[in-house]
């Protein structure tokens, strides 16, 4: 048996964590909205129209934030277009995923459904087609509370008190050649700093990301994140983040690799940040925001990204996950809280049906898939804060890491209710491993709720006939004694363990 010792000690405290690292994605693309979160003709709808049985699977998801309109639907999209009476609205075609958009849900019906869900609002404004002057509009509908044209605007549509929307994207994915009105660094910089000029000048209290590149493996990455910053360090607080993991060439051990990928990705991308302050000698620190994140190769490509004919709510991207794939979500999570003291905004892409940890079949059930468990165990019980911790285990060989470790883990304490939560990721194929946790100065312990994501088959799913194929179960071999927590973690398992104060 493979044995991993973790240690940590109540005085060495990474940072606190940032609740909204437990974002999700909302974007108008195939049936993420139309079908998913809104579905007025469905018998779980309520009187707004948004799915019961979907608003139930959300709260137990336990998102933070959700970031809408999108993604790149949003560099052609006209945010007027959503608002006002809902007969009135334009039918449009919407370039970027060849659809037709109804304009039936947008500002006012996604402020509506966060405040039923419980989440925070996350705007994006559209720097392609568009520009400074749609935003610092759409930013005065939103945000101020009455007497000029557009918040007079909006109190017409029903929403007297303003809707206080703090944190906004500038524009999505603008290096990308498939990006509508697509950009320079220096094109994009510019009007991304004047837009965060405006914007704050109609509001001070905003914080705003810019773009980075779409994604790692972008030719323009690393030249583009240190041109943009440049010219717009002193006006954002945060840089985006895009990754997306595969598993192209069926290989698990180096797919689960794909976590080692994003700690580096995150490693660079502050780098470049930080390197743009000592430039000017601040200490301001920009912080990221990995607002798209996912799984996804799949339904990847072709005739999963544009049907023909301009359809209404195509199926598109509907990667049904496995055990694989929850895995490496798993794994992500316990990296981005490895990561708190630069990361604090993550938005899972996207909620639901386009790769979504909720499916939906239109007019009937909604179900979890794979990946939902490790997201609603990680957001129920990782709160605090992320300590220092030091781990000792075994390595192993995959892709373009000679040793990466077996090990994966992450140790929350939280001041307040006083529990410390152990996430812990086995990588190995096939060896279960013992696992000692040294809690050191938290106080002799009690073991309040153990969990275990596991199944022997990797390529399990869940699916409308078997929907709890995959899901979470009790750990059956963890134990505590005094500051030593101990359990046998299975082959290819994701785990977390609850602890508290005994009385």
């Amino acid at each position: 048996m493979l044995k991993s010792r973790l240690i940590v000690d109540r005085d060495f405290v990474l940072a606190p964590l940032d609740r909204r690292i437990f974002g999700v994605f909302v974007e108008h693309m195939g049936r993420c909205v139309y079908s998913g979160v809104y579905e007025p003709d469905h018998r779980e709808a309520d009187e707004k129209g948004f799915r019961r049985d979907v608003l139930a699977l959300t709260r137990e998801l336990g998102p933070t934030i959700g970031r809408y309109p999108g993604g790149n639907f949003l560099s052609g999209y006209n945010w007027e277009d959503g608002v006002g009476p809902k007969d009135r609205r334009p039918v449009r075609r919407d370039l970027a995923w060849g659809a037709t958009e109804t304009n039936q849900f947008g500002t006012n019906e996604f402020i509506d459904w966060c405040r039923v869900a419980g989440l925070e609002p996350m705007f994006a404004v559209n720097l392609g087609t568009r520009g400074p002057d749609e935003a610092r509009n759409f930013l005065e509908y939103c945000n101020h509370p009455r007497g000029t044209y557009w918040s007079e605007l909006r109190r017409s549509h029903g929403y007297e008190e303003p809707h206080d929307v703090k944190f906004w994207c500038l524009g999505n994915e603008m290096d990308g050649p498939w990006q509508i009105c697509a950009k320079t660094a220096r094109e994009y910089g510019r009007i991304a700093q004047e837009t965060a000029k405006v914007m704050r000048l109609g509001c001070d209290s905003l914080q705003l990301a810019v773009c980075g590149s779409s994604y790692r493996d972008m030719p323009t990455y690393r030249a583009w994140e240190y041109e943009v910053l440049d010219l717009c360090f002193e006006h954002v607080d945060f840089i985006s983040l895009h990754q997306y993991f595969r598993n192209d060439e069926n290989d698990i051990e180096k797919f689960l690799t794909a976590i080692d990928d994003l700690d580096c990705f995150i490693t660079e991308v502050a780098a470049i940040a930080d390197a743009i302050a000592a430039k000017r000698r601040s200490p301001k620190r920009i912080m990221l925001s990995l607002d798209e994140w996912n799984v996804w190769y799949k339904a990847h490509g072709g005739k999963h990204l544009r049907k023909p004919g301009w359809p209404l709510a195509p199926r598109l991207l509907e990667e049904v996950y496995n055990v694989e794939d929850a895995l490496v979500v798993g794994g992500a999570l316990i990296t981005l809280m490895n990561n708190a003291d630069r990361v604090k905004v993550a938005c899972l892409a996207q909620l639901v049906n386009v790769i979504g940890p909720i499916m939906t079949e239109p007019g009937g059930p909604a179900w979890r898939q794979t990946i939902f468990h490790p997201f609603a165990l990680s957001s129920r019980f990782a709160r605090g804060e992320v300590m220092r911790a030091k781990i000792e285990t075994g390595r192993f060989a995959a892709g373009k890491y000679d040793a990466a470790p077996l090990l994966v883990s992450s140790v929350l304490h939280d001041p307040e209710s006083g529990r410390v939560a152990v996430f812990a990721l086995n990588r190995s194929l096939d060896a279960e491993m013992a696992l000692k946790a040294e809690l050191r100065g938290f106080g002799p312990r009690r073991l309040e709720e153990a969990f275990e994501l596991h199944h022997d088959d990797l390529k399990a799913a869940n699916t409308r006939e078997a929907p709890n194929t995959v899901a979470p179960k009790p750990h059956q071999s963890a134990t505590i004694d005094g500051e030593i927590l101990s359990a046998r973690l299975k082959p290819l398992s994701w785990n977390v363990f609850v602890t508290r104060l005994t009385p």
